[in-house]
């Protein structure tokens, strides 16, 4: 189900204070990178991703990749700094809001 916006505003708030956890650099999306983020997500929930590159269409193409490959909804996508989210359904630590 797709997120709403109070949600998405929700999620953007606590993602705010975040460091990247995950950083793409000049070897793109590898499968080192993959593991990372779906390992980063089962346990965080929420996380930073910042992508190098100064290609604004390569980096696009990586962010659809990323989300297409984590099965996770995006928060926020500002300049190089993407967010992520993917409910962890066994433990989960984000309480969202219903609406």
């Amino acid at each position: 189900m797709p997120l709403s916006r109070h949600q998405i505003k929700y999620l953007t708030s606590l993602a705010h204070n975040l460091k990247p956890v995950v950083m793409i650099g000049q070897n793109g999306i590898t499968e080192n990178v993959l593991k990372e983020l779906e390992i980063a997500l089962d346990f965080h929930e929420l996380v930073k991703i910042k992508i190098a590159g100064d290609d604004k269409d390569e980096r696009a193409e990586m962010i659809e990749k990323l989300i297409n490959e984590s099965s996770a909804d995006v928060v926020q996508k500002i300049g190089k700094t993407l967010s992520l989210y993917r409910k962890n359904n066994i433990k989960p630590k984000i309480t969202l809001p219903k609406r």
